[in-house]
């Protein structure tokens, strides 16, 4: 995948988005879409306005990204507002730079209509294509189903299980890691 991707996509409903590679003036935009998608869900990691970098830190980040040719964040906008995005981060460790972490967010609004599919597909696309990575890992919470089910059909298998990872509302939920492997 280049770098410089920019392309339109069509969702299921026929929703024409583009998608595109993140860059550092995405920073702000960002930080308020993954403040807003902590408080759709029990899926992510935060929750509403938990998502704490500065813009300065977050574009800071987006640089890094995008002078990493093993690394990519990619945003997919509608009317050029952010409503998804996904990540492939490599770890930069020799002992361990052949392994990825994968991400990926999607607005509720924007729930199944095939957005994550797009976004997974070109993730992969991306890894398959360095060189480096072999290894692409994911965690999951338990009861996010449909992103589990998503996940299975782009070839990740489970590997483990961390109990009691996330405290929600009083309950504990466990997280599923998932690999996908490119060797």
């Amino acid at each position: 995948m280049r770098k410089n991707l920019l392309k339109q996509v069509v969702t299921k409903s026929s929703k024409e988005l583009t998608l595109r590679c993140s860059k550092p003036s995405d920073a702000k935009e960002l930080i308020e879409y993954l403040n807003i998608i902590g408080g759709e869900s029990d899926n992510m990691t935060f929750g509403k306005d938990e998502f704490r970098l500065s813009v300065d830190q977050e574009e800071t980040y987006l640089k890094a990204l995008d002078e990493d040719n093993t690394s990519i964040m990619i945003v997919v906008t509608e009317s050029n507002k952010i409503i998804a995005q996904g990540s492939i981060v490599s770890d930069k460790r020799k002992r361990f730079c052949h392994n990825s972490v994968l991400g990926i967010s999607v607005r509720k609004e924007f729930w199944s209509d095939g957005i994550g599919s797009i976004i997974m597909d070109e993730l992969i696309n991306f890894a398959k294509q360095c060189e480096v990575t072999k290894i692409v890992t994911l965690s999951i919470n338990t009861e996010n189903k449909n992103a589990i089910k998503l996940y299975k059909k782009f070839g990740f298998d489970e590997v483990g299980i961390h109990k009691n990872k996330f405290f929600i509302d009083g309950k504990f939920y466990d997280e599923i890691i998932m690999d996908l492997h490119l060797i």
